[in-house]
């Protein structure tokens, strides 16, 4: 299973997208100021909020979706 790090660079990769742009339109986007330091010291320590994740997911234009798994 991939870190929320891990997913965020995979996106921004496929996206073709900076984490410095991401910045940019997590600004934008949330109305509160985020540095290119800020946004990667969330990703390194895995302490980006469920809002913050989703927010991310809506700039890079990708919804998140919960599926029952079968319990074992």
């Amino acid at each position: 299973m991939l870190t929320a790090r891990e997913q965020v660079k995979f996106l921004l990769l496929k996206e073709k997208m900076t984490v410095t742009e991401l910045a940019k339109e997590m600004t934008a986007h949330t109305g509160k100021h985020w540095s290119r330091q800020a946004l990667s010291s969330k990703l390194s320590r895995g302490t980006l909020r469920y809002d913050e994740i989703t927010a991310i997911a809506e700039i890079l234009g990708y919804e998140i979706d919960f599926k029952k798994v079968p319990f074992k």
